[in-house]
């Protein structure tokens, strides 16, 4: 469909691969030190052992908004980086080190699976300190974990996704709109199919104006090449993308040929700018993190505390004695009706009911019948 007859390339710069996220890897020169552009270290947990692969060795744990690295402070050559797109299982857990006297101790657990092959991680915290045993240590991981996963859209190519509504993307997080483009045909079938561009300072995105589910997102992190081509349609903007996107190449026509150009050199232009700085999309403040996690348990805590002021002891022997009137009037009357004359039964107006009613027995009153609860508690003081 594209051929190679003359082509148009920009001035792109070379494109780092994404793999942090995406491998698991052990013992890498410099692989704490050199962290990939765009890469940022958002939390570090100290006094750590790796007790399955360095048992013995104290080291740190990093958290980073692609991988988790643990590094060895004793033997500088160990090391390992477990992307969070590996992650299959993971949780925490009380272990008792045989180092430390069966010490009980915290320790996260990973269940890692890369190219089919299952790697288990058991990080221990060897600081000896009581107080970590009950504080959540190892939060980071899960937080910035459930943060990855929300953003895989600034990472990675996505196909036929919940991206458009009625005609309209819907825009991320840091993400700003440069430019929309109509009449943008996808040669990826021989018919073609018509519908519009979205330049972003994050990704490209297209999708059908027949159907909105027939779309891309391809993030500048995912575009290996950018030129324009001549096909058997006429000039076209030819996208290849990253092996780790795919490897896809992709045909977009755009009438008139000034119009390409223009869109060719505008991507070009967001395309090298992203790739000097990329945006993985996930923000996270270790610090304020824990201050929230001390804030609910302080809450939590003070909402189980027995406070005397909240409570107010109330004088039962009201309720004891209006219920045992009613009681014994009840009674008295299911024992009576044999040997009571039918004229002691006949009603008698009540001026204060404002109605005909059985005649009260001698010893009770009307209020000793109706408030069968008091309707005031008075406050019992010893």
């Amino acid at each position: 469909m594209l051929k190679s007859l003359g082509q148009t390339d920009g001035q792109q710069p070379q494109l780092q691969l994404l793999w942090e996220d995406k491998d698991v890897k052990f013992d890498t020169p410099h692989l704490h030190t050199r962290l990939r552009t765009g890469e940022k270290v958002l939390d570090y947990i100290y006094h750590i052992e790796d007790s399955k692969g360095n048992p013995g060795d104290t080291g740190r744990l990093m958290v980073t908004n692609l991988r988790v690295i643990w590094h060895s402070l004793v033997h500088k050559k160990y090391n390992l980086s477990i992307g969070f797109a590996r992650f299959g299982n993971t949780n925490t857990r009380i272990v008792h080190m045989h180092s430390k006297g069966r010490m009980p101790s915290q320790a996260l657990y990973i269940l890692a699976i890369s190219n089919e092959t299952r790697f288990e991680f058991l990080f221990t915290d060897v600081s000896g300190e009581t107080a970590r045993r009950e504080q959540p240590i190892f939060a980071s991981v899960f937080d910035v974990y459930q943060l990855y996963q929300r953003t895989y859209l600034y990472r990675d190519l996505k196909l036929r996704g919940a991206i458009v509504l009625s005609g309209q993307l819907i825009i991320l997080p840091d993400e700003q709109v440069y430019s929309q483009v109509q009449g943008v045909w996808n040669l990826s079938s021989d018919q073609g199919n018509l519908g519009s561009f979205v330049v972003s300072n994050i990704r490209l995105v297209w999708f059908a104006d027949a159907n909105e589910t027939f779309n891309i997102s391809l993030p500048y992190l995912q575009i290996e090449s950018l030129r324009v081509r001549e096909s058997k349609y006429g000039p076209a903007l030819v996208i290849q993308t990253a092996e780790t996107g795919g490897g896809y190449v992709l045909g977009f026509r755009i009438d008139p040929a000034d119009r390409l150009n223009e869109l060719f050199k505008e991507l070009c232009s967001l395309h090298t700018v992203y790739i000097e700085q990329p945006n993985f999309g996930i923000h996270y403040d270790a610090q304020d993190a824990r201050q929230r996690l001390a804030d609910a348990a302080e809450e939590a805590a003070q909402a189980t505390q027995f406070k005397i002021e909240n409570f107010e002891e109330l004088d039962e022997r009201q309720e004891r004695e209006i219920n045992t009137k009613l009681n014994s009037y009840l009674a008295e009357g299911c024992v009576s009706n044999n040997n009571t004359d039918q004229s002691d039964r006949e009603p008698v107006y009540c001026k204060e009911l404002g109605f005909a009613m059985e005649r009260i027995r001698e010893g009770y009153k009307l209020q000793d019948l109706w408030n069968v609860m008091p309707t005031k508690m008075e406050t019992f003081e010893e």
